[in-house]
């Protein structure tokens, strides 16, 4: 059965409604170990230039964040602490610089824990984070500014129903230097 991709309408919206939105969802990437599809259940949102935390705040346009200002549903990968990738996907408008952090996903099917435990070279804790997603995933610096309605090798599908009642809110997490919007209720968690 052929899954339902999302499209690019799905994107076109503000970087908070699409955190929400992308619980739940499937996230597809084919890997050197096979195709992986991780269920999304943690996310963040960045509202781009009046957002402390985002790497677009005050307008910051960089060949780095240059993604960001690319139409919704475009891959934002980048490098941090030296040693990890971010994956994220862009939000609304092109110049309209929002994305949501993917944060952790779960395997969506046997087949994919097995690639994710190949690829992480352990069996817990296979997505829990966004670099450990990076890993468990093999998204690379190579996947960024991906358009992800269009590519056939990395993109999102629909997944599993989710209730209101199953998302939490909470503060987003490593921006302490963003003053009062690290306190925002910007992460949002499937339960």
């Amino acid at each position: 059965m052929k899954e339902k991709r999302l499209e690019r309408d799905f994107f076109m919206t503000d970087a908070l409604r699409l955190a929400r939105a992308l619980l739940g969802k499937i996230l597809v990437h084919e890997t050197p170990c096979g195709r992986v599809r991780g269920i999304i259940t943690e996310t963040e949102a960045y509202m781009g230039v009046d957002d402390k935390g985002s790497h677009t705040y005050g307008g910051r346009r960089t060949k780095r964040t240059e993604p960001m200002f690319h139409i919704g549903g475009t891959s934002y990968v980048y490098f941090i602490y030296g040693m990890y990738n971010c994956f994220n996907v862009t939000a609304g408008e092109v110049d309209e610089p929002m994305a949501v952090l993917i944060r952790m996903a779960e395997p969506a099917d046997e087949e994919s824990r097995a690639v994710m435990e190949r690829l992480r070279g352990r069996s817990d804790h296979l997505a829990d984070g966004p670099g450990k997603l990076c890993i468990a995933m093999h998204i690379t610096r190579e996947d960024n500014d991906v358009d992800l309605a269009e590519a056939e090798h990395f993109y999102l599908t629909e997944g599993i129903a989710v209730e209101e009642n199953r998302i939490r809110a909470g503060k987003r997490i490593g921006i302490d230097y963003a003053q009062e919007a690290a306190d925002y209720l910007w992460r949002f968690t499937l339960t």
